[in-house]
């Protein structure tokens, strides 16, 4: 593969493309049963990386033709395919409490863990302030909405299935609403995109395209097997199934839209850079989490009574990053503001322990 700039970038390519090979190398192993958990564990995060790049390296050529907006939106729907996969293979199984937290933990680590070490690590620069405000918006809207379908859960069974049925509306309510700020602000993202001279040496189109594309659907397999394994690594390290969920899973689902946004930042690419975890996080409250709730009817329906401790932390990641990006410029000092909030509320995920 040819990357678009000399130097760096293609030794950069030319020492993480051998790496390419853990992807399938994890799915064949996982799939065969040849080797222990532990150990898929630790070849499947160590094949995110090298995904990550590939991701990255695509999301930035595709934006060349789009935009950051549309190229921040393309990225997330390709980056977010591990949490939707993880969270109907959940469902499947019956996990619900492992779906809601590992839903919760990559909003907030998306924009309390990316968003932070995208700030920190990346130059500084302008974002697209009413871009910033419509993700972040959308995630105060979604946590108000759950709030309703989750606050008849703190007392009682928080897995009855009336609450399933309250769930229902208000997840139908919720699609409604992203769908059409979705529209609005894809359509905004056009008008805002002028032709320009685009460089000679960068990816055609259509090649970002499947690139993007074929690199998704390696990450998928990929974090599927992770997640797989993931029951053996908490027991050996004696950690809750929630602290796994919300801290661990979400980590592991968010490390193509972490590895590609701090890439891109480290480059000046900053508006692109930003909006990756923000339309990421938008995506998940605002697409994924009803639709995982709609698809959960195929298996066991999923009530969207998420603990008081899960919607608290997605008010905070919404909140803070807000007040961080008002100013409409990047600060490493907003980078590291958004890093300790997110160490703060991982403390708080491991002292709340299982239901």
């Amino acid at each position: 593969m040819t990357v678009r700039r000399a130097g760096g970038k293609t030794a950069r390519g030319a020492l993480l493309a051998p790496l390419l090979l853990l992807g399938p190398l994890v799915v064949v192993l996982d799939r065969l049963d040849a080797v222990g958990d532990l150990t898929v564990f630790v070849i499947a995060g160590l094949a995110l990386l090298p995904l990550s790049w590939v991701i990255g390296e695509a999301t930035d050529n595709l934006a060349r033709y789009t935009g950051p907006g549309i190229g921040g939106f393309l990225n997330a729907t390709f980056g977010n395919a591990p949490e939707l996969i993880i969270a109907i293979v959940a469902v499947a199984d019956g996990l619900t409490e492992i779906v809601r937290a590992s839903l919760v933990g990559s909003i907030v680590g998306n924009l309390l863990l990316v968003l932070g070490f995208t700030l920190l690590l990346g130059q500084k620069g302008s974002i697209d302030r009413r871009s910033a405000s419509i993700s972040l918006g959308l995630v105060g809207f979604a946590t108000l909405l759950l709030l309703v379908a989750a606050a008849p859960g703190f007392h009682g069974d928080p897995e009855r299935r009336s609450l399933a049925e309250l769930s229902l509306p208000l997840a139908v309510l919720l699609l409604i609403v992203r769908v059409t700020v979705n529209r609005s602000a894809l359509r905004r993202q056009r008008q805002l995109q002028t032709p320009a001279a685009l460089e000679g040496d960068g990816w055609p189109l259509s090649a970002a395209l499947v690139v993007l594309g074929l690199a998704t659907v390696v990450t998928a397999f990929v974090t599927e097997a992770l997640v797989g394994t993931l029951r053996a690594f908490a027991q050996t390290a004696n950690l809750s199934e929630f602290f796994v969920a919300v801290v661990i899973v979400a980590i592991v689902g968010n490390a193509t839209e972490h590895g590609s946004a701090v890439l891109l930042a480290r480059r000046g690419r900053v508006k692109l850079a930003v909006e990756i975890p923000l339309a990421s996080s938008a995506q998940i409250a605002g697409l994924l989490i009803p639709l995982v709730a709609l698809i959960s009817w195929g298996f066991e329906p999923l009530a969207l009574s998420f603990r008081p401790v899960e919607l608290t932390a997605m008010a905070t990641a919404a909140a803070l990053p807000a007040l961080v990006l008002r100013p409409g410029r990047t600060t490493r000092l907003g980078g590291a503001i958004l890093l300790a909030a997110y160490a703060i509320l991982a403390v708080v995920f491991y002292l709340s322990g299982d239901r």
